[in-house]
């Protein structure tokens, strides 16, 4: 049971973000859709599941995360890439994946399959914060 919230809570956490406002020249997700399955604060922590799909070729756009995120891959393969463009992980159904939190881990997550990615994701971010922010290609190739 508590594998499957760790899972459940970093689908929430990749999700949040393709749902933010974004910032100039930001490279905003595409083919992403999300559902807050909850949103609770804790203290000076608001903890956000979120179930996120990102259709076939879809992409959530570059961003980084306020807080810590980690999800679970539910179906189909996550491709994610740091901002120096190289690929930091490949992520198949059945695998979690955790994000570095600050403005020092701009990434991306991928779809590159013909099927779509449904994952769980759990944000726990500072209450009052964006879940994450939206920024600008850093010179990659690919969006």
């Amino acid at each position: 049971m508590i594998k499957k919230t760790a899972l459940v809570v970093t689908a929430a956490a990749g999700l949040a973000l393709t749902v933010l406002p974004g910032t100039a020249d930001a490279t905003p997700g595409q083919g992403v859709s999300a559902v807050t399955i909850f949103d609770h604060v804790i203290g000076n922590t608001d903890y956000v599941l979120k179930e996120i799909t990102l259709a076939p070729g879809g992409s959530t756009g570059w961003h980084y995360h306020p807080g810590q995120v980690t999800g679970y891959v539910k179906q189909g393969v996550l491709s994610h890439n740091d901002s120096s463009c190289a690929g930091d992980g490949v992520y198949h159904a059945g695998q979690i994946v955790s994000e570095e939190s600050g403005p020092g881990y701009v990434h991306i997550g991928r779809n590159l399959g013909s099927t779509p990615v449904v994952l769980d994701v759990l944000y726990q971010s500072p209450a009052g914060q964006p879940l994450a922010v939206d920024m600008p290609n850093p010179g990659c190739s690919f969006e």
